[in-house]
């Protein structure tokens, strides 16, 4: 089993900053992937930024040129720097992680996805 636990949001002003941390633990051999996803109240989930073990990234539209991800691998944790934020970006974000639970799930490319409980963002004056 794989835990991710969430820290960093809050309430900040249209055109702050903040950064969420989500920090994996658990029977991990590797991950493939991890990334943020967020779900606005009626509105369906959406990702948001996801970063590949080899660093690549991808970034939704409309967080582009706004927000960052990172990773630290050592430590299986993945960052989202979030800048210029709006009130549009107000929602649930929450951490996704593809993991190989062993060298064998590795090398069939067997990944499964792990989530974590969400942490509320919320951007209002």
């Amino acid at each position: 089993q794989v835990q991710l636990v969430e820290s960093g949001g809050g309430l900040v002003q249209p055109g702050g900053s903040l950064r969420l941390s989500c920090a994996a633990s658990g029977s991990i051999f590797s991950i493939n992937a991890m990334g943020w996803y967020r779900q606005a109240p009626g509105k369906e989930r959406e990702l948001v930024a996801s970063i590949t073990s080899s660093g690549g990234t991808n970034y939704a539209d409309s967080v582009k040129g706004r927000f960052t991800i990172s990773r630290d691998n050592a430590k299986n944790t993945v960052y989202l720097q979030m800048n210029s934020l709006k009130p549009e970006d107000t929602a649930v974000y929450s951490c996704n992680a593809r993991v190989a639970g062993g060298f064998r799930d590795l090398v069939a490319g067997q990944f499964y996805d792990y989530w974590g409980q969400g942490t509320q963002v919320t951007v209002s004056s």
